[in-house]
């Protein structure tokens, strides 16, 4: 497996947030990470990126412990989209902040190649005549597409992406999805997105982690997770699986 994700635990203030979370991942998937909020989903994800220290378990990228690298060395291996970033820059171009996804390959400034490696991510996402736009005054679904486009631009082989989603009006959510579909295949990415709509993960994901107090209560393909008995179990709604029109959809009854 590409990513390997073996009995982690993480603890705030003594606290238990994830209980033993064991998951796989391989390049060129999509791997949707379910469940209620402050089950631990956020967590989960700072905790592959080594942004988060776990007590007890290991994370492997392509056999490799997560624990041992360094920081520089995770930066090339994994592209992270948390939430809430807006704020925090409100004043780069487009271009610039696609830039950004460069610095784990940049000594000191960049350089030609970094430039073109920009501009080809902006034109493979259809934002390259954003490029000299404010990020601050973006759409919300302009916002998650260039955000992906500076994951993109860092060369990472996994996305971590916190809710790509939220927020979003349908057509964007359907958008970002798609987009999250063809680049995972295209490129050869490993995926993990928190997603809270189970239509979407059911129809987008490759595979699923449902989880639930910290702890994995199952893990495999949408058609092996999100049965009515394991929504119930999570979610605590009665649900039915509904495929009348071909695609799988989520009726809470």
């Amino acid at each position: 497996m590409d990513l390997d994700v073996n009995g982690i635990k993480f603890s705030y203030n003594q606290i238990p947030v994830l209980n033993g979370m064991n998951f796989c991942m391989n390049y060129g998937e999509v791997l949707g990470i379910l469940g209620p909020n402050g089950s631990g989903k956020t967590t989960m994800l700072k905790c592959i990126n080594r942004l988060l220290t776990p007590s007890q378990g290991e994370i492997l990228i392509e056999g490799n412990k997560v624990s041992q690298m360094k920081i520089s060395e995770i930066a090339k291996y994994i592209g992270y989209v948390p939430q809430n970033v807006r704020n925090d820059m409100a004043s780069p171009t487009v271009f610039e902040v696609v830039m950004m996804g460069r610095s784990p390959h940049i000594a000191w400034k960049p350089a030609h190649t970094d430039e073109d490696i920009v501009w080809n991510v902006l034109e493979s996402l259809n934002i390259k005549d954003l490029a000299a736009s404010f990020f601050d005054e973006l759409s919300s679904g302009q916002t998650q597409r260039v955000l992906i486009a500076r994951a993109i631009a860092q060369e990472a082989k996994i996305l971590l992406l916190d809710e790509p989603t939220s927020n979003l009006d349908i057509k964007y959510q359907i958008e970002v999805m798609n987009l999250i579909k063809t680049l995972s295949r295209e490129r050869m990415l490993g995926v993990c997105a928190i997603i809270h709509d189970l239509d979407l993960a059911m129809n987008y994901c490759d595979k699923i982690i449902l989880m639930n107090d910290g702890l994995p209560i199952a893990f495999g393909t949408p058609d092996e997770v999100l049965t009515a008995s394991q929504i119930k179990e999570v979610y605590d709604v009665e649900a039915i699986i509904d495929r009348t029109y071909g695609k799988p959809h989520v009726i809470i009854i």
